[in-house]
């Protein structure tokens, strides 16, 4: 887990590479051109999961409306549609090893033309209470697979010490079942709504961020151009790479990704340490440069170094540690 004191000073980085990193969080998004990535030294990795916001407005009513509309327009159905709809239990259909702690579960909808209903960016609460115990354990998790798919959604999970949700995740097996409810609201995005976002994340913090990230590069009238600085524990530990690494290729002028390990392997090329004041003036757009944001999902110590905690799902605090001192206002900041 992180903690303030654990957030050392990075080694200098070179001129070069710093000048390159702030152009190109500054300068316009330009068509065409190649991307080399650049990976400089900053951030740290445990993993954390982005608190949840769940809206008991609604009714049944609205949801028959909602039903009757979407048959009438031809929208696919949706497995959840918030209000008071209440937990579905959804079967296990597959497990896929991803590393050491971490797996791919596939649930399968209530039906095979149903899509999951999770808007972005939003969240699923998980539920289940294990034998003996006085309270259900609830969890929110963010679905990493695309929001039009049908008949299933998927959760990337990372087995925590003595995390009640994840370890019962792990042990399931296909033909288990557990309980969702959703979709719980969180940022609301439109295209353009900003023109330069950044996402600072640590460990399974990334699923929240890729979920905006597909949303905004499978939009062909999206033109927001985004900053990742993704720190991680281990080269193992660095989950959705493949994807990531295929956006960045695909739109070079407008996305970049910045990789730091803790612990990196001998012949790791990327950043090494912490994420450091240094690394975020770098590489994010500055604060006064236009109509950013800068969104930060991790564990407790990420928050507490980069932006400060929720005071709830539903308050998003003060504005606190790096972010403050790099001059950004709290409303340019978003915390998952």
């Amino acid at each position: 887990m992180f903690s303030r004191s654990a957030f050392r000073a990075v080694q200098p980085l070179k001129r070069a590479a710093l000048f390159n990193a702030r152009n190109y969080a500054t300068e316009p998004a330009a068509k065409g051109g190649s991307n080399t990535l650049l990976y400089l030294a900053g951030a740290g990795g445990a993993v954390g999961v982005g608190a949840y916001f769940y809206s008991s407005s609604g009714s049944k009513v609205e949801g028959k409306a909602k039903e009757a509309l979407a048959s009438a327009t031809g929208e696919p159905k949706k497995a959840f549609t918030g209000g008071d709809q209440g937990f579905i239990s959804l079967v296990l259909k597959d497990v896929e090893i991803i590393n050491h702690n971490t797996k791919r579960l596939v649930f399968k909808l209530p039906e095979d033309d149903m899509v999951s209903g999770v808007v972005v960016t939003s969240a699923l609460l998980t539920k289940f209470k294990a034998p003996g115990a006085e309270k259900a354990t609830l969890r929110p998790y963010t679905p990493t697979n695309d929001e039009d798919a049908k008949g299933y959604l998927e959760l990337i999970v990372k087995k925590y010490p003595n995390g009640p949700m994840s370890t019962h995740l792990h042990d399931m097996i296909p033909g288990q079942r557990i309980d969702f409810k959703g979709p719980l609201p969180k940022y609301p995005w439109s295209a353009n709504k900003h023109e330069h976002i950044a996402l600072v994340a640590g460990g399974t913090g990334i699923t929240p961020m890729y979920q905006l990230l597909r949303a905004i590069f499978k939009n062909p009238e999206d033109k927001t151009k985004v900053t990742l600085v993704f720190g991680n524990v281990t080269e193992d530990d660095i989950l959705l790479k493949r994807e990531l690494q295929e956006l960045e290729n695909t739109y070079p002028q407008r996305f970049r990704a910045f990789y730091v390990l803790d612990q990196p392997p001998k012949e790791w090329a990327g950043g090494k340490g912490f994420i450091t004041k240094d690394l975020l003036k770098t590489v994010l757009p500055e604060p006064k440069s236009g109509n950013i944001k800068v969104f930060v999902c991790g564990p407790p110590g990420l928050y507490n170094a980069v932006s400060g905690n929720k005071v709830s799902p539903a308050d998003q605090g003060e504005l606190t540690g790096i972010l403050k001192e790099l001059g950004y206002s709290k409303d340019q900041v978003y915390k998952f």
